[in-house]
């Protein structure tokens, strides 16, 4: 966990780093501005019947969806965000397609200037979910057949984060936000949490019968976008909360990284990477890493 701690919060310094060496602020003007992309990766590997080396022929795809809708009025600021990313492979021989990722998530940030600087008061709401249906497979030890076992599906788990605090904003690429006093709700189908053998908190953190959970905690959240080389762009976020009522040490941790290479106006090649630790859901870290050929299309 330190570790990777340590390389998410030295890309943020990095950023922190850029930005303050870049001495022309940019000029927002007052309005809303818009901003949107839709990204496919794709990966695909084929072998035939007389391959000998080994191999299992199987297919890849990512979609990611971004949009921004800003607003600007003078010292107040209204940042909002929409990130879908929904990813599936297919292996020979395998029965059934499994997910490589699967996120929906929307944010909002106000924020009120203070004194002329890069200081504001805020406010912020974050909610998380997933898209589709969640399996646990394992394999029927008779026929050998693939067995699915759902686990998770739409707003279950759904997160939901608000709270008010201080923001720094260098720009529309560069936002930390420390909010100390956060209140969490985690929301999931009351279906998972039945039965006579379930223990409490065994799903995300939930007791038994019952579809919510409340926590209250601090969060802190930072967005870090830079150029690293000419047509490569490093896009970053990373999210901590602490719960106080319940085991204060065990921050959960959220890091995505994007790195996109440009090869032109539509494609480009991508890495993404993400790092979660929340032990109400497992006691390990959740790493996913895709690369692949990107088709972009911006809006």
């Amino acid at each position: 966990m330190r570790k990777i701690l340590l390389v998410a919060f030295s890309i943020i310094i990095t950023g922190i780093v850029q930005a303050q060496e870049d001495e022309e602020q940019d000029t927002i003007p007052n309005g809303w501005q818009t901003e949107g992309n839709v990204q496919l990766l794709f990966n695909q590997s084929a072998f035939n019947a007389e391959w000998t080396g080994g191999g299992t022929s199987s297919i890849a795809a990512n979609l990611t969806l971004n949009y921004d809708f800003n607003y600007k009025k003078d010292n107040f600021s209204w940042n909002n965000s929409i990130l879908a990313n929904y990813g599936l492979t297919k292996v020979k021989a395998d029965d059934f397609p499994r997910k490589t990722s699967d996120r929906l998530e929307l944010n909002s940030i106000a924020g009120l200037e203070i004194e002329e600087s890069n200081f504001f008061y805020s406010y912020f709401i974050n909610f998380r979910t997933q898209i589709d249906k969640g399996y646990r497979f394992s394999q029927n030890a008779e026929n050998g057949e693939t067995i699915r076992t759902e686990t998770t599906h739409f707003l279950s788990p759904a997160y939901l984060q608000t709270g008010p605090g201080i923001m720094y904003k260098k720009s529309e690429d560069f936002i930390i936000n420390i909010a100390p006093a956060t209140a969490r709700f985690i929301f999931v189908d009351n279906d998972f949490t039945s039965g006579p053998n379930y223990i409490d908190g065994q799903y995300f953190g939930v007791d038994a019968g019952k579809s919510s959970r409340f926590e209250l905690g601090a969060s802190l959240s930072a967005l870090a976008n830079f150029e690293l080389l000419e047509n490569v762009v490093m896009d970053n976020s990373l999210n901590l909360y602490s719960n106080y009522l319940d085991k204060p040490g065990n921050i959960d941790i959220d890091y995505l990284m994007n790195l996109e290479m440009g090869i032109n106006e539509y494609l480009s090649a991508n890495l993404l990477f993400q790092a979660i630790y929340d032990d109400n859901a497992v006691a390990a870290f959740q790493i996913r890493e895709v690369f692949g050929l990107g088709i972009n299309y911006g809006f």
